[in-house]
Parts: C-alpha cells; sequence; structure tokens
C-alpha cells in the first residue's frame, strides 16, 4: 500500500506513504488516494492530505511514465486518468479536502495542492511546476488550474520558467490560504481544521460546490446555481441556520 489512512475523531488524515521516492505518484497511488479520500469523506467532516517523510510529493514518478511509455500511447495516458480522476473526486466530496505542504511539492506534486479545496504550507516549502525544465508538458492540470488561481502572468512564468518559489511566496500569490513558519505546520493545520469543524457540514458542502462552480459558468448562471442551493438549503436545514444566526454573537 501506498497511502496511509489516519482517523481523530471528525478528521481524516490521508496520507502519500512513498517517502523513499519522495511521494512520487504512480496510477496506484493515484487510485489508492482517490479511494482512501472518497472512504474518509463517508466518514468525517474534513479530510487533511499530507506527504510521508521530507517531502509533500515531488510529482509523477518518472520510472513509471517510461515505463508505461515504452507500452504505448493508451498505456501512458493511464498515468494521466488516474491522476485526473483524483484530482476531481477531491473537488466532488462534500467535504473540505485540505492539503498540507512541507518540503517539496512539485510537478505533480504542485498541481495536487492546486486542486484541493485549501492548502496550508510551510514557509520554506518549496514549490515549482518543472515540466518545462525537463522537456515536458503539465499533464496534471497545471495549465488550466493555474491561471484560474493567480492569473495568466504568473501562471504563465511559473509553467514557462519553472521558477521555484517558496511557501510563503505561494501564500502570497493565493496558492495556500494560511502559511505557516517552519515547524508550525500542524499547529497552523489544527486551527484551521478546527474552524472549518466550527460551521455545520451542509452549509460547508453545498458552498464548498457552489465556489468550485464559480470560475466553470458564466457569472449569471452561477448566480442562478447559488439561488437554487440557498432556497433548497433553506427548505432542508433552516431551523439548524436560522439557530445558528440567532446566536451570532458568538461569532468573533
Amino acid at each position: 500500500m501506498t497511502v496511509r489512512r489516519e482517523r481523530a475523531g471528525q478528521v481524516a488524515t490521508v496520507v502519500l506513504d512513498r517517502p523513499e521516492a519522495r511521494n512520487a505518484i504512480t496510477v496506484d497511488l493515484a487510485r489508492e488516494l482517490a479511494r482512501a479520500i472518497t472512504e474518509a469523506a463517508r466518514s468525517s467532516r474534513v479530510v487533511v492530505l499530507r506527504g510521508a517523510g521530507p517531502d509533500f510529493c515531488a510529482g509523477g514518478d518518472v520510472g513509471a511514465l517510461a515505463a508505461l511509455h515504452e507500452r504505448g500511447r493508451t498505456a501512458t495516458a493511464e498515468l494521466f486518468t488516474a491522476f485526473r480522476e483524483l484530482c476531481r473526486v477531491i473537488g466532488s466530496v462534500p467535504v473540505p479536502v485540505l492539503a498540507a505542504v512541507h518540503g517539496h511539492a512539485v510537478a505533480g506534486g504542485f498541481e495536487l495542492v492546486q486542486s484541493c479545496d485549501l492548502a496550508v504550507v510551510s514557509a520554506d516549502a518549496r514549490i515549482a511546476d518543472l515540466h518545462c525544465r525537463f522537456g515536458q508538458v503539465p499533464g496534471g492540470g497545471s495549465t488550466q488550474r493555474l491561471p484560474r488561481i493567480v492569473g495568466r502572468q504568473r501562471a504563465m512564468g511559473l509553467v514557462l520558467t519553472g521558477e521555484t518559489i517558496s511557501g510563503r511566496q505561494a501564500g502570497e500569490w493565493g496558492l495556500a490560504y494560511r502559511v505557516a513558519e517552519p515547524g508550525e505546520l500542524d499547529r497552523v493545520v489544527d486551527e484551521v481544521v478546527g474552524l472549518l469543524l466550527a460551521n455545520p457540514a451542509p452549509a460547508l458542502a453545498r458552498s464548498k460546490l457552489l465556489v468550485s462552480r464559480a470560475l466553470a459558468v458564466p457569472l449569471e448562471e452561477g448566480l442562478d446555481l447559488e439561488t437554487r442551493h440557498v432556497l433548497d438549503h433553506l427548505e432542508e436545514e433552516a431551523d439548524a441556520a436560522f439557530a445558528a444566526f440567532g446566536n451570532r454573537r458568538s461569532v468573533r
């Protein structure tokens, strides 16, 4: 097994567990991650994604990709299809998926971070899309997600130059929700998880769906979608929603 799962109360932690390979992604790892996140989301309110060892994820496993390439185009596509499905799963489960990033998150590892709902990164993390530096083209979403996250210029620069940025810079560019000082990653992750757990799960699920769809549809269509979900939510959760609003004085 290349994925490890842990559980603490309402929080599931899913760990990429190939530290000897810097958690490089294979077809099996991508599929195991997708299954683990799907299963964790059924019984948890937050899923935290981590990497074992000194790095979050060093991207696709080059040796595995080369072996697939020798078998032809259809075999090669297995890796990209499995990774795309993993990213789809992260976006589709009804609970927040938070990436806790330390060490290197490069190439496919960086693309994995981009697919998560939230990221907390260590200030000294090393983040990059290295594909072009090694004569490759991003195949895990960077060309499509990055412009939506950081804008065209920064996305183009990161993809075409392969420049490595720090976790601190990633936070400044909007690639992370929080930046933790070195040695403080676990504390900041716990803090953000606590903020998520303080909110009702149905509201989180619908809000995640709506934010995820925001850039995929025109504004008016998105606003129509939002209105439908708000009305559906109030039909199902009105008592809890109005009770929470009545206790708003406890919110800081």
